[in-house]
């Protein structure tokens, strides 16, 4: 681990969000309906995320494995009692919002350890074929993928710039550089003489 990584990565304690927090957020204030509904287990979710080594593993996820912050602590939410429970028996709406909610929680934390937005998001999963409009609690699950409930999230990179270049990044440096390369190697190369041509 490079001395710049060891430092990005070791911002000790956990940020831990409160509910007036999230509600003092542009997008939080928007799911305050998440907050006033008794049967959503958001205290389980803010709890969750109140760990440290957790948090890392969210940085983690992008940094080495570039995939969602969320994708580095999914598995564990999803099998949360309480959470599990609800995504499972929960009305499809308020489900969704829930999942949306978790979605701004990891930003908050991303954005205060020294993360910014992509704009893009990443996969975590395969959705089940489900006819538009279905109200049957738990048939929003993936049937592949790394996430049972979630299907996509927000992905990150650090405001101050990351500490590896992607694939795909050091793939088209890789070919400009062989562009490059090109018409001087193949003038390098000694043309082969014909037999018997003028």
């Amino acid at each position: 681990m490079s001395v710049s990584e060891e430092t990005m990565l070791s911002m000790p304690g956990a940020i831990r969000i409160t509910r007036k927090e999230f509600l003092e957020d542009r997008q939080g204030r928007t799911f305050s309906d998440v907050l006033d509904d008794a049967e959503q287990p958001f205290d389980d979710v803010l709890r969750f995320f109140d760990d440290a080594q957790r948090q890392r593993r969210m940085e983690e996820a992008e940094i080495h494995h570039d995939r969602p912050a969320l994708s580095g602590v999914v598995r564990e939410l999803e099998t949360q009692p309480a959470i599990d429970r609800f995504l499972a028996q929960g009305d499809p709406r308020h489900t969704k919002r829930l999942r949306q909610a978790v979605g701004v929680v990891v930003r908050i934390i991303m954005e205060r350890r020294g993360w910014k937005r992509t704009g893009r998001k990443g996969s975590l999963g395969v959705r089940a074929a489900v006819a538009r409009g279905t109200r049957t609690p738990g048939a929003y699950h993936n049937t592949g993928g790394l996430a049972f409930w979630f299907l996509r999230a927000e992905r990150y990179e650090r405001a101050a710039g990351m500490p590896f270049r992607s694939v795909k990044e050091r793939a088209g440096r890789s070919d400009l550089a062989v562009e490059d390369q090109t018409p001087a190697a193949a003038r390098a190369r000694p043309r082969k003489r014909g037999h018997g041509h003028v």
